[in-house]
């Protein structure tokens, strides 16, 4: 980690362990990365600009229906890293972070991303999201459905007023999501199935981090030059992020990835360490014995699922997948290296060391 740019929280006096959002007395704090920004200026304009856009999203999915309005807030108010809002505020660092579009873009990849939660736990039957019961399971999956719908609705009326361009890159980022989960849908076909992983989360996850990079840069009035290498840098952190998430489902003793450890596996969900243990070919009795329960599908039995969790956590899989995600991580980390040296280049740099240590 660069020393004094980004700091977990929970190595810090007073943090919050759980990685809840805290209150704006509370600096330093980005919510659920427990990330502290070193540089009082930089660390005050990104929490200001994180303040103004958590107002903004809950003024923004109001609607003339209470039943619309309670629904849309349901996943607002259930909080979130915020990831997305916190790379649009470090990429306007590389230009103007007051410009007023800013927190207008940080809201519309807000309510992007918050858009495909709402359809993402009618796909998954999720009975909970953010600790909270999901939208579905509260009022149907009907509505659920149409309310993520009016979450795209407005975050394109909001990307209209930013022209064109916004609207434009907003749609095209919509239409890799959809793509990234229609090919999750559907499976790796004749593709190898991890290459097919990968390919759905840079669709699904790594392009809308991608934009909320860009868009930071673009309406900070940054040089296109640096808006290309926030872009480049945010596709691929991106992977890294979500990567480090599925790895710490495994890996961790508690609850630090947001679930129970081991949901994945017990819902049967193919994430990276599975896909490397499966195509391994390991001949040691433990590899085999992961190989032979892994293969039956969702595990809902607790002993085999304890035994899976326990050969996976000691697995070649698992190392493997570490030193994927500290790929990624290195790949990010060159991204940067057209941005002019600031506090904001390293706090992007340092999180390519967080997102790499977390699942350690």
């Amino acid at each position: 980690m660069v020393e004094g740019v980004v700091i977990p929280a929970g190595e810090r006096s007073g943090a919050t362990g759980s990685g809840g959002r805290r209150g704006p007395e509370s600096t330093g704090q980005f919510g659920a990365l427990g990330l502290h920004l070193a540089d009082p200026h930089v660390e005050a304009s990104v929490l200001g600009l994180l303040e103004r856009v958590e107002s903004e999203l809950r003024a923004s999915v109001a609607s003339a229906d209470p039943l619309v309005t309670e629904a849309a807030r349901h996943l607002v108010e259930a909080g979130g890293k915020r990831f997305r809002p916190l790379l649009v505020a470090l990429g306007a660092q590389f230009g103007d972070p007051s410009g007023a579009q800013v927190v207008p873009a940080a809201v519309v990849m807000e309510l992007t991303h918050l858009a495909t939660l709402y359809h993402d736990d009618v796909m998954d039957e999720a009975a909970v999201r953010r600790g909270a019961p999901s939208a579905n399971s509260r009022w149907t999956n009907s509505v659920a459905i149409l309310v993520g719908d009016y979450l795209f609705a407005r975050a394109a009326d909001i990307a209209a007023d930013l022209g064109p361009d916004a609207v434009r890159l907003q749609a095209r980022t919509f239409a890799r999501l959809v793509h990234g989960q229609i090919a999750e849908t559907v499976g790796p076909r004749d593709t190898d199935p991890v290459a097919h992983y990968l390919h759905v989360i840079a669709e699904k996850t790594g392009s809308l981090i991608a934009t909320s990079a860009r868009f930071g840069g673009m309406f900070g009035g940054a040089s296109a030059e640096h808006i290309e290498a926030l872009a480049g840098y945010g596709e691929i952190i991106g992977v890294a992020f979500q990567l480090s998430d599925d790895l710490l489902d495994i890996a961790s003793e508690s609850v630090q990835s947001g679930k129970t450890p081991g949901t994945d596996l017990r819902e049967g969900v193919p994430t990276l360490p599975v896909l490397y243990a499966l195509a391994g070919d390991d001949s040691d009795a433990a590899s085999v014995r992961l190989r032979e329960i892994l293969v039956t599908g969702p595990l809902v039995d607790d002993a085999l699922h304890a035994e899976a969790l326990g050969l996976l956590r000691e697995s070649p899989a698992l190392k493997r997948a570490r030193e994927t995600v500290r790929s990624y991580a290195e790949d990010a980390r060159a991204q940067l290296a057209p941005l002019p040296d600031s506090p904001a280049r390293r706090a992007l740099w340092s999180l390519c060391d967080y997102i790499a240590d977390r699942t350690s």
